[in-house]
């Protein structure tokens, strides 16, 4: 099974992440992220085909590596009930993490329906 598909347009990255994303996942994962060419300014996740994740993704999610080059806008679009759980979780414990940024589709919406 293919774990992930990737398209480029323009200077914006689109993974599609399929299958779940754990530690098995998570190197191939973060090589896809790591290639993509220098002049890719935002990159964004989609995890429609993602139904679990555990603390692989919030490494994947939260742990940009250095590069050269301009910074890189990550977000995060299409999460499944269990991993935009798991995030939540994460920004209960950790309030640093900068949830709202990554999920500034989803994040507005799901805090209106707690």
């Amino acid at each position: 099974m293919r774990l992930l598909t990737l398209r480029i347009d323009g200077t914006t990255a689109h993974i599609v992440v399929h299958g779940e994303i754990d530690f098995d996942a998570l190197p191939m994962l973060r090589a896809a992220a790591a290639d993509l060419p220098p002049d890719v300014t935002e990159l964004v996740w989609d995890l429609h085909d993602a139904r679990f994740m555990d603390v692989a993704g919030l490494h994947l999610l939260f742990e940009q590596p250095p590069r050269p080059g301009p910074a890189r806008k990550t977000t995060v679009i299409n999460l499944a009930p269990q991993p935009l759980r798991l995030l939540l979780l994460a920004t209960e414990v950790n309030p640093d993490l900068e949830l709202a940024c990554l999920l500034s589709d989803v994040l507005p919406a799901t805090l209106a329906d707690d």
